[in-house]
Order: C-alpha cells, then structure tokens, then sequence
C-alpha cells in the first residue's frame, strides 16, 4: 500500500510539473524584469548625475570666463580715460566697441535714480544685480530679463571722474553662458535645468519632473544660478526586493523551474517523498507558497527585527560631542561636520523614529553651499536604518515642518545652519511631532558612540516630493488682505528668498524682493534679522519705495523681523502683543507664552486683552514643548520665532507669521507704521552679546544667580526669576543674563521706563559682571 501511494503521488507530481514550471518561470521573468527596470532607472540616476556635474563645471567656467573678460575691458586705455574724465557715454561706447558681440553697455551713477524711478520696468533682477556689484568689491553676474527676454547681465563698480561711484553694466545673449549646457545630454527619463529663484532659464529631458528637481541641486559657484536635476523614484521590485535581490530571486525561480519540467517531476530515490498526515493532501503538489519557501529568502526576512548586526561603536574623539546642542545640532562643515557625520547622525535619527513605529521621514535644507552633501548623507544613514526618506530638496525649516503635517509623516529633518556663518551647517530634528532637545540630542550622540544605531538588512525607499504650492495655496486659502499693502521682503539671500515673495503676492500683497536669490555665501548681509546692522538695507529700500512695510527672514526662514515705513525697527516682542490682541479676540482665556527676553509690558498687554501670558525659557524647541504642555495658542520669542497653533501648526514660522501681519494691518484703516506705533514701549536695547570662553557661559550665570540668591542680594526690590538665567523684574523696568545655547555668549538685555530707570539697572548688572569677566567688555 506504501509503494502504490507513493508511486501515485510520484504520478501526480510528474503531470503537474510541467505547468507548476510555467508558473515560475513567469515569476522569474516577473522578478527579472524588476531587477532589469530598476537597474536602468539606476543607470539614468548615474548618467544625469553625471551630466550635471559637467555642466555646473562648464557653467562656472563661462560665468568666470564673461568676468574676466569685463575686468579686462574696463582695464582698457580708452575705457579709463573716459571714466577718469566722468564721461558715461564715452566710457559705455568704449567698451562696447571693443567687446564683440555685447547687446548692450550702460555706465550709471551709483544712486541708481533711473533705475529706482521705475523698478518694474527697469527690471528687478538687473536692479539687484547693480546693488550686488556696488555692494561688493568684485564683478557680479545674474540673468536679467531684459531686451525681452531673458539675458546674461554682468556688472562691475567704477569712479566716474568727479561724479564718483557708478556701475557699469553689460548685457550679453544668454547663450554666452549657457552653452556648456548644450555639450551635455540629460537621459530622456530625467531632468535638467539652470535655475534662478524659482525660474528655469533653460532645461532639457522630462519637464514633469521640475518640482522635485531641487533635491539634486548643485550651486554655481560665484554666481546666484543652480543647476537642478530630477531622475523618477526607482520602483522597488516585488515584495520591495531592490535589483540585486530580484535578480538572485529570478535566477532560482528559473533554476528549480527547469529541475521541475525536465525532470517531470522525478526526485532521486534516496531522497523518499515525505509521507502525508492527511489523505486529502496526497494529490496536491507544492504550493506557491511552497515553492517561494524553497527560494532562500531575502535578506530583509532572515532576521524578526528586519535588522543585521549594529555596526561597530564610533569612538568619540572621532565625533564632537560640541555640535549636539541645546535646541538642535549644529557644527562647522568639513572639520566638525562631513556627510559621513551626517549619515550616522541619519542613522541615529531613524534608529529613534523606528522604535517609535515610525518610518516614513521629511528631509529638505536651505540654502548653503554644503547643503546638498549633508542632505544626501543624511538621506543615506536613515535609509541604512530602515526608514523611507522623502526628500522635498530645498525647503525653510518651517516648510520642511509643513510637509510632514501635509505627508502625514509626523517626523522630519531639516538640513540647516539658520543664522549661523556660511561655514556652518547642522540639523532640526522632529520625531513623532515633537522637536528634539537636550537630552533627546544628546541621545543620538550617545546612540552612535555606543553603536546602539539599526542596520536594516535593506535600505528604506527614497523619494523627491515638492510641496511648495501645497503650502504656498494653504497659507493663501486662509489669509487674504482686505486692502493691497506694498511690502518689501528681505531674505538675506537665505532660503526664505524661494518662496516669501510668492506667498506674500498669493495673499494680496505688492512685494519688492531684496536679496532673494539663495546664496549659501550670504554676499549681501548676515540673515539674522534679530541684529539691527542687517535690517540696515531693508531701512534704505523701504523708504526709496514708500512701501508700507518691510520684512525680514533668517537664513532658514522660521523667523521674522519687521521695519515699518519710517524705517524703524519693531522687535519681535512688540509684535507678539499685536498678535496676542488679535488671536485673543476669537480666542478669550488662551494661553500667550513668551521668553524671558521679551518686554516687561507684554505681560500686561495679554491681561488687559483676557489672555493668561505666561514666561518661559528662550528656545524654539523649548517653547513647541511648552505650548503642547499649556495647550497655548500662541507663543513667541525675543529672537523673532513666532509660533501659532490657531489656524496653523504650532510650528515657528516667519513666513506665516509675516502673512498674519499683514492681515492684520490690513484691517485696520490706520497706516502700518500708526498701527505699530500704537503698542507700549520702554526704553530698551537690542540683544547684547557678550563673547566668553567656550563652555563656560553656564557656569559663569550659575555664580551669578547663586550671588542674586545670597543674603546678600545686590538686587534689593526686584523680582527674581531664574528659569532661564536671571532676570530681575523692577517697577521701572528689568535686566537680564543668560547663557545662550548655540554660542558661547552670554545674552543681556535691558529695559526702563525711562533712561534714568535703564542706566540703573544697567548700573546694578554691570557691578556683578565686571567682577566675574574681568577686561571683558560688557557693550553697554
């Protein structure tokens, strides 16, 4: 009975082999097909990669090239005699008479008054271009639209004679720098464009990829261009197997597949067909499932945690432990940062978003030359930890935290150095919604030294996303002016400058744009609007304009500073009250937290408008935290962080804090700068910096506040507070330091009811300070 039961199954299998054989060929040539797809669209990531990199070196050498040869035109014997005699058009003709080929030449004087009488028509960006080159020591280059169309502008400052500076201006066809773009080819499935702000000058391949053609952006160095590539997201292959794996899987399929219909089924004897537990079983061969079962499985399932081994333990000295701060991570590019860095801190970041459950995480960057390096290493440590990456290129910090609300990700990164020099760059980390702070920080440097960082057996997906218009059209569906306002919007050639001046005309508004192009250089001025010297040039245009406002971003555009029409400065402290009384009125009990640097009067103008202000600890992470803590509907900082849950996020955000200023300035039927002038004031000074030693600004407040503690307390009748640093609170007004957590600083501010009242406290502080830095200067 044994022998005929085993001679039929041996029956059954033989007749079902051959078409059980079909079935996984097909599968084969299905995972095949896969590994042959994504192996092509691999191929066409490489080329175009490669094709960018040609053509930015390209671009930089006729770009350098059109500046060497106006050097030399204006070096010219004919040239400077008619510029030492003041002679404009003389100096114009000369040199466009021996350039060949030049369109146009133009010699003005530096106060640009042609230019100003009529911007529109005289063109923004050939406005901007004179600006940069009169601002900078050297020749500047932009393309301009101008002879109806668009042209390559170059531009140099000179002496006219004894009209003094001026600028010469040449305007050259386009194809003078664009034709080393002609000399390469982008693969038909890809993507390649010359960008400048957010305009293609010129772009060859696949036109539906240009939205997400920022996240392979390259800069053209000395010049405010980028070129921007895109290639299609390679498909992942069945059971999101990547090429290799597809292939090894379609090879095997295909080997037992042979076995089977050669062998029609046929095992050697010595290796006896199991015996069945049921006889319903007995005429069934193996099923699919069966069959994949005897494939050996990818390495993704060899292991229940979807994980090999941890890598090996980073030895500390190899990481600085100094750019794991307070409120993010934050270092010099090259010495402290590199993209191998920025790959374990990916890795880290993912291995903590993972036990979580989460898997799915938001990466953009500003504007900085380093960017693009750091945002690929980054991408690269999160997909070794598992996770899917999902790359929306360029971005402000505040849309990087827009996107993973919009993608529903609730964990992000966003690649930025905020107001810190060129030469840094670092990272804002979100994780299930909540941003990342001290110990939460210091956790992901302690996870990499000690190895405890997730190697996924395969690499999480990658994506490019563009959700600028998303947030451009969400902003705009809720804020509309109820009467145009002309505003100028000064980015600091931040990242900011790609998009606040299209949302803020989205809204209503009429907006004059200064220093928009992204320039990881910052050529113009610093962009943190929180120090006056840089609202210097926003002053200067806001008046050649009469425009009703001017607004300025930080390098990562998540915060706001504001100059009115007279050119004087709002600090962000005054601004939250106007907020304050706006949100309240829908809002009557909310919550309003602000920072220990804010005004001593914004306390009161919360209560009298039925609010419950409450002071907290400077830090936009710290303030995010507080405000899920106390449920507050707003918040805001001393620095120009301004944070609103009501009608938005909750998330720091100068571009929508600047559209909720102008909604409400344009209600009112008084002028910007009569509704400003409105709100209480005090004698006070900006945010003083005192430079100390570096790790030691923690320490030298603690001996402050312990001598404030004392019986012998120097600060008889004030009010003390030491939740971050020490302030004092007098009738007349307050004084306060603390240590800052980004620099080794410490941050003073003071105010008084009058000058009498501020020397006074200024007075008491410096008799504590001098004793403990020594020679040091206070600056006040």
């Amino acid at each position: 009975m044994s022998g005929i039961g085993e001679g039929q199954r041996g029956r059954s299998l033989g007749r079902s082999a051959p078409l059980l054989g079909v079935l996984l060929i097909l599968l084969a040539g299905w995972f095949g097909w896969s590994a042959v797809q994504q192996w092509r669209q691999e191929a066409n990531g490489q080329a175009l990669e490669q094709a960018r990199d040609q053509a930015v070196q390209g671009l930089q050498q006729a770009a350098a090239g059109q500046l060497q040869q106006l050097q030399q035109q204006l070096k010219k014997e004919r040239v400077q005699q008619a510029l030492q005699a003041g002679d404009a058009a003389a100096a114009a003709l000369a040199v466009r008479e021996s350039w060949t080929g030049v369109e146009q030449v133009e010699v003005l004087t530096a106060d640009l008054a042609a230019a100003y009488a009529d911007p529109a028509t005289f063109g923004y960006a050939r406005l901007a271009l004179l600006e940069a080159a009169l601002a900078e020591a050297k020749p500047s280059v932009r393309v301009v639209r101008d002879g109806g169309g668009n042209r390559l502008g170059l531009a140099a400052a000179v002496q006219l004679g004894s009209l003094g500076r001026a600028v010469v201006y040449v305007r050259q066809p386009l194809l003078r720098l664009t034709s080393p773009l002609d000399q390469v080819s982008a693969p038909s499935a890809g993507f390649l464009g010359l960008r400048q702000g957010g305009f293609d000058l010129v772009s060859q391949g696949d036109a539906s990829l240009a939205e997400s053609a920022e996240a392979l952006a390259r800069p053209i160095p000395g010049t405010p261009l980028r070129l921007v590539a895109s290639v299609p997201n390679v498909d992942a292959g069945p059971l999101g197997l990547g090429a290799l794996a597809s292939a090894i899987v379609a090879l095997l399929l295909a080997f037992i597949a042979t076995l089977l219909v050669v062998g029609r089924g046929r095992l050697p004897k010595s290796l006896p067909l199991p015996r069945r537990a049921a006889a319903a079983e007995a005429d069934h061969g193996p099923t699919l499932s069966e069959s994949l079962q005897q494939v050996p499985p990818p390495v993704a399932a060899m292991t229940s945690s979807d994980a090999t081994p941890a890598p090996p333990p980073v030895p500390a000295e190899e990481l600085a432990a100094g750019i794991f701060r307070a409120y993010d991570i934050r270092g010099v590019v090259g010495s402290e940062l590199t993209p191998k860095t920025a790959a374990l801190i990916g890795q880290a970041i993912g291995t903590a978003a993972l036990e979580q459950g989460l898997r799915e995480v938001v990466i953009g960057r500003d504007g900085r030359l380093s960017g693009p390096e750091l945002a690929a290493g980054l991408a690269e440590g999160l997909r070794r930890a598992g996770c899917a990456v999902i790359d929306i290129g360029l971005a402000p910090t505040p849309l990087v935290y827009y996107a993973a609300f919009h993608l529903r990700t609730g964990t992000c990164v966003a690649v930025t150095g905020s107001h810190n020099p060129p030469e840094y760059n670092g990272f804002k980390v979100v994780i299930g919604g909540e941003t990342l702070s001290g110990d939460a920080i210091t956790d992901l440097y302690q996870r990499i030294v000690e190895g405890r960082l997730v190697q996924a057996a395969e690499p999480g997906d990658y994506q490019q996303r563009d959700v600028g218009a998303d947030y451009i059209q969400r902003i705009a569906d809720d804020v509309q002016l109820d009467r145009p306002l002309k505003v100028v919007a000064d980015a600091g050639n931040g990242v900011a400058g790609a998009f606040a001046p299209q949302l803020l005309e989205a809204i209503g508004a009429e907006v004059i744009p200064l220093y928009c192009d992204v320039d990881g250089t910052f050529p113009n001025h610093h962009p943190d609007p929180s120090e006056p010297a840089n609202l210097e040039d926003l002053v200067q245009t806001v008046k050649r304009f009469g425009a009703d406002l001017g607004v300025a971003f930080d390098g990562d555009g998540d915060r706001l500073g504001v100059v009115t029409g007279e050119g004087k400065i709002i600090y962000a402290d005054r601004l939250l009250m106007l907020f304050a009384a706006d949100v309240l009125m829908r809002n009557p009990g909310a919550m309003v937290i602000y920072d220990v640097k804010c005004t001593g009067k914004l306390s009161d103008h919360v209560l009298r408008n039925g609010g419950s202000p409450l002071m907290w600890k400077t830090g936009h992470s710290l303030m995010k935290a507080k405000m899920r803590e106390t449920d507050a509907e707003l918040a805001g900082e001393m620095s120009g962080h301004f944070f609103f849950k009501e009608r938005w996020f909750g998330f720091d955000d100068g571009l929508y804090a600047a559209a909720r200023l102008l909604e409400i300035l344009a209600q009112r039927e008084e002028t910007p700068d009569e509704v400003l002038a409105e709100l209480p004031e005090m004698v006070a000074t900006p945010e003083l910096k005192v430079p100390v030693a570096e790790g030691t600004p923690h320490a030298l407040v603690a001996m402050l506040v312990a001598a404030a503690q004392s019986p012998d307390n120097p600060y008889v009748g004030g009010r003390l507070s030491t939740i971050d640093g020490l302030r004092v609170d007098f009738a007349d007004g307050w004084g306060l330091v603390r240590a800052s957590n980004t620099t080794p600083v410490l941050v003073l501010r003071f105010e008084g009811n009058d000058e009498a009242a501020l020397e006074r406290i200024q007075a008491l502080f410096r008799s504590q300070l001098q004793p403990v830095l020594g020679d040091t200067p206070l600056g006040f």
